[in-house]
């Protein structure tokens, strides 16, 4: 049964509660700002992402406070200096991440605070993070704002200047390794995500290939109680059906199979070993 709401009936806290468990796991920009009297910020904000990479923008939005509808210093700051640093947080940073989000006077050092290393950047004034594995050096084209009330986004454009990325998260393609980065994220309430060990996964993107699709397969398979809609998926994502002798190699394995639920569990069993090719000569053989 499901919750329909509509959100202009919803307290904002609620609401808000309602879409960070909903959205995530939400990348974070650990932001390192500086305002007009140069004066450090440093604050984490989970309204993030990349949008382009030519040119390569990213969005991060400070948001109104909630409770007072004041704007945050990042935002403030980069409206008298449109720069900024976007940090990337791994799970050794969390703790100290955590800290510098806490709400500090308009002037406080965060770096000096959470105890992070400043270092200088190259093409813009706001400091580095030297504890962050990748840290994007960024100019502020543009800053949208949502709203004037508690919980409006503020809508930061930042265009890459410079990218710095610590050679130890690289692998063997000279690409950023997925598997050393260990990066968190953000989820709802307290609740934060790790990337790393059985967190994580490859499925290849079909960019290049046209699978046959799910509407392809037999009624019976569609309608299975046994498979799952990403076994469903793995078998639409085919895009040449097994020949007539891949086909007659499985009739010795198909021969066994008495009824539907026998067929489907073996097709399960193939899928789980990523024969796709073998689990559709199975079909094929009973069809």
């Amino acid at each position: 049964m499901m919750l329909s709401i509509d959100p202009k009936t919803l307290p904002i806290p609620q609401l808000h509660a309602y879409l960070m468990g909903a959205v995530g796991p939400r990348p974070i920009a650990f932001a390192s700002t500086i305002d007009k009297e140069g004066r450090p910020n440093l604050a984490p904000f989970s309204f993030f992402n990349v949008f382009s990479s030519n040119p390569p923008i990213l969005i991060f939005s400070p948001n109104r406070s909630g409770r007072t509808g004041e704007t945050k210093h990042s935002h403030d700051n980069v409206l008298e200096v449109p720069e900024v640093v976007i940090n990337v947080v791994t799970y050794e940073m969390v703790q100290q991440m955590s800290l510098a989000s806490s709400p500090y006077s308009k002037g406080t050092d965060e770096f000096i605070k959470s105890g992070f290393t400043k270092i200088p950047s190259v093409t813009i004034k706001p400091f580095r993070v030297a504890e962050s594995p990748v840290q994007l050096e960024c100019k502020v084209t543009e800053v949208k704002e949502l709203g004037k009330t508690g919980g409006a986004g503020n809508l930061i454009f930042s265009e890459v200047q410079m990218i710095h990325i610590n050679e130890n998260v690289l692998g063997t393609t000279n690409n950023i390794d997925q598997q050393k980065i260990d990066l968190v994220s953000r989820m709802g309430g307290n609740w934060y995500c790790r990337a790393n060990g059985e967190a994580l996964f490859e499925l290849e993107k079909p960019i290049t290939t046209l699978g046959i699709g799910v509407d392809a397969l037999p009624e019976q398979i569609k309608k299975s109680k046994l498979l799952t809609g990403n076994e469903l998926g793995m078998l639409g994502n085919i895009e040449v059906l097994p020949d007539a002798e891949e086909i007659n190699s499985m009739k010795n394995s198909a021969s066994g199979i008495l009824n539907n639920d026998q067929l489907h569990e073996k097709i399960k069993q193939l899928l789980n070993e990523n024969k796709v090719k073998e689990a559709w000569a199975l079909i094929l053989c009973k069809n």
